[in-house]
């Protein structure tokens, strides 16, 4: 075996593939030569002055290259706004600026790394990011849209794992195998939903038509592609792929692990709460049943009057027990899995059973047996082993795109031939080996990042001029990338200048109150049940109701994902519903309010105190002289609400330096 195939063996030593009959594709020294599909490289960090950082020293050696280097450091003020809403979502209060700026111990910069990656608010905010990539959603999507009451479970696994630094390599094996792990125990039951997670179409409620059961193996296999491996294996459903080395039949191979896996509710209440339910329900049923042989006795008024006691019998309906949404392997009812002419589910070619993806094995390896007991566990031992040279890079290349708002890959699902090269492809390598070596942990790949001196660059660099003609779009970082707030961090941070965030962890989704027009576009507005208490609705964006149908406009308006399709990376669009939303927004209106409430409580003393604490509770620092003069002549003759308002529409409050 040549050199360039010797670290694909090492993938197909960890499969327990069975002694079948081998594969007769081959794949040429062209289609293997694409670099993302090459073994990762040792490297070494280069020697150059100033840079301890091995972070720091490459990306030094491509600026050099070009006569440019990084910006000065960043102001304390600066930097410490920048790595809170970066690891936690949220802006510093006042007292934790103060600490860090007054704070002139050199372990300073590291004492607050250490104190944000242990804060709860990292898993959440971390988590969300992983909510992004495999498309969460807490409703079915297409016409009916139905609620996955449990689901929400499923958001707080992540949040907790991502909390509790949960080695890469298993988190990713609970969720593609979760419940074939023997001692996984309940965590691992609900990232098994990951498998559910895509949209499903219900036809009347039958799941097991071909069309219906085609297209939830789409989903499950797809989502491996795009998240976790960083191929758009997609693309082959159809016919081989156009770009990349990944054959027609490869896609189906892969489809195959899942051949077997069906939706599995795990109930978890007591009995008595069982048997409540089940009177209720069977009640129920014996009316909506008579109330339908009636309807069907009816004409005109009559049945329409019927029809409105039907509905309100339907909606009376209990919802389903509390519930693990979790998967299993149903051997009995273990689809065959065929080639697809054009993904027709109608125009079935060969059978295929479980294997990886060819362009990472040998010539002629075999797939697995088609009747495997675990094959997603076999699965997951691929996609996790040390040796596959996408899953380390993908990863890595994520955390880094969410540091600096564009990856060493600038297109974290893509890494095949259409996508972006690496800028710094050894940088990647180096990083991809350290995260493995490490046990797959985030924290430290977060804090190596953090520490370098491209991180704590100002977004201002002397060099401007010269740097845009050599590199417009700031590939070589040679300053800080400045960026708007996402739509969670934009929302989140208006409560918490207001004084209004609660805190509170986990649990059931939160419904808030919209536009009554919004609702009744639901095929059901029943669903859209606004949680009565009103200190849930202050609650951070995280725990919001993600359902498909019915996007909460203040989210939309800022590019939160549909959650139809993986989000790699959340774009940052400018347009005016946003000051709409932002200027004549209800929630703007409310949370401005409560704003000016806590000024007025918190800064006696007149409107220059009040300004100094809108400032530096929205923006980080204080006002300067121009805006400050500004902000006093607009308060007399504006109330301190309108004043409230203004600032939460501040450039300052909305973007990150």
């Amino acid at each position: 075996m040549n050199r360039k195939l010797a670290g694909t063996a090492g993938l197909v030593c960890c499969l327990a593939w069975a002694a079948g009959a081998p594969s007769l594709e081959k794949y040429s020294e062209v289609e293997r030569r694409h670099w993302a599909f090459q073994p990762r490289k040792e490297v070494a960090a280069p020697k150059i002055p100033g840079a301890a950082n091995p972070i720091d020293a490459f990306l030094l050696v491509r600026l050099q290259k070009e006569g440019l280097t990084f910006a000065p450091p960043a102001s304390r003020e600066v930097l410490i706004r920048r790595v809170y809403f970066d690891l936690t979502g949220l802006p510093p209060a006042p007292a934790q600026i103060d600490a860090f700026v007054n704070d002139k111990s050199p372990q300073a910069w590291e004492k607050v790394i250490d104190g944000l990656l242990a804060s709860p608010h990292y898993g959440e905010r971390w988590g969300q990011h992983w909510l992004d990539v495999i498309r969460f959603a807490e409703s079915d999507g297409f016409e009916y849209d139905a609620h996955r009451p449990d689901a929400w479970r499923f958001r707080d696994y992540v949040i907790r794992s991502v909390q509790n630094d949960k080695p890469y390599n298993l988190f990713l094996t609970e969720q593609l195998a979760g419940d074939e792990m023997a001692d996984g125990g309940e965590d691992a039951r609900v990232a098994s939903g990951l498998q559910r997670m895509g949209a499903l179409r219900k036809n009347a409620g039958n799941q097991e038509v071909a069309s219906s059961r085609n297209e939830v193996l789409t989903e499950m296999t797809n989502i491996v592609g795009s998240g976790m491996l960083g191929v758009t294996l997609g693309c082959a459903r159809c016919h081989d792929h156009k770009f990349d080395p990944i054959r027609h039949k490869d896609y189906y191979r892969m489809q195959a692990f899942f051949s077997a896996v069906h939706e599995n509710d795990i109930v978890i209440a007591p009995q008595p709460q069982r048997d409540a339910w089940k009177a209720k329900k069977t009640a129920l049923d014996g009316e909506i049943k008579q109330l339908r042989q009636r309807m069907k006795e009816m004409k005109g008024a009559e049945r329409a009057q019927m029809a409105e006691k039907l509905k309100k019998a339907e909606e009376q309906m209990p919802d389903p027990l509390p519930s693990l949404w979790a998967v299993h392997n149903d051997m009995g009812k273990a689809t065959p899995i065929h080639v697809l002419a054009r993904g027709d589910f109608q125009n079935k070619g060969d059978r295929v059973a479980p294997r990886a993806l060819g362009v990472l094995l040998p010539d002629g390896a075999p797939e697995l047996a088609a009747d495997a007991a675990k094959p997603r566990t076999e699965l997951a031992r691929w996609v996790t082993s040390p040796s596959n040279p996408l899953t380390a890079r993908v990863m890595v290349n994520r955390v880094w795109h969410y540091h600096f708002g564009r990856g060493i890959v600038a297109t974290p699902n893509d890494f095949g031939r259409m996508g972006m090269k690496p800028t710094h492809p050894e940088l990647l390598d180096l990083l991809a080996n350290q995260f493995v070596s490490g046990g797959w942990r985030m924290k430290p790949l977060h804090k190596a990042i953090l520490m370098s001196r491209a991180y704590r660059q100002s977004a201002d660099s002397p060099m401007e001029k010269a740097a845009m003609e050599k590199d417009a779009e700031n590939t070589l970082l040679w300053h800080y990338p400045r960026r708007r707030l996402d739509a969670e961090q934009i929302r989140d941070a208006m409560l918490a200048a207001s004084g209004r965030l609660n805190e509170k962890a986990g649990g059931p989704s939160v419904i808030l109150p919209v536009d009554q027009e919004l609702v009744n576009l639901l095929y059901k507005p029943s669903q859209w049940a606004v949680t009565k208490d009103p200190a849930e609705h202050d609650r951070r964006s995280v725990y919001l109701m993600h359902k498909r149908n019915l996007r909460l406009p203040m989210m939309e308006v800022f590019d939160a994902p549909d959650t139809l399709i993986s989000c790699a990376r959340r774009e940052s669009s400018t347009h005016a519903p946003q000051a709409l939303e932002l200027l004549n927004g209800d929630f703007a209106n409310a949370t401005a309010k409560s704003f000016a409430a806590r000024l007025d409580r918190e800064a006696a003393g007149g409107a220059a105190k009040q300004i100094d604490l809108a400032y530096r509770l929205a923006a980080g620092r204080l006002p300067n002289a121009r805006e400050k003069a500004a902000a006093l002549k607009f308060l007399e003759t504006q109330p301190l609400s309108e004043f409230a308002l203004a600032i939460l529409n501040l450039n300052a409050f909305l973007y990150v330096n």
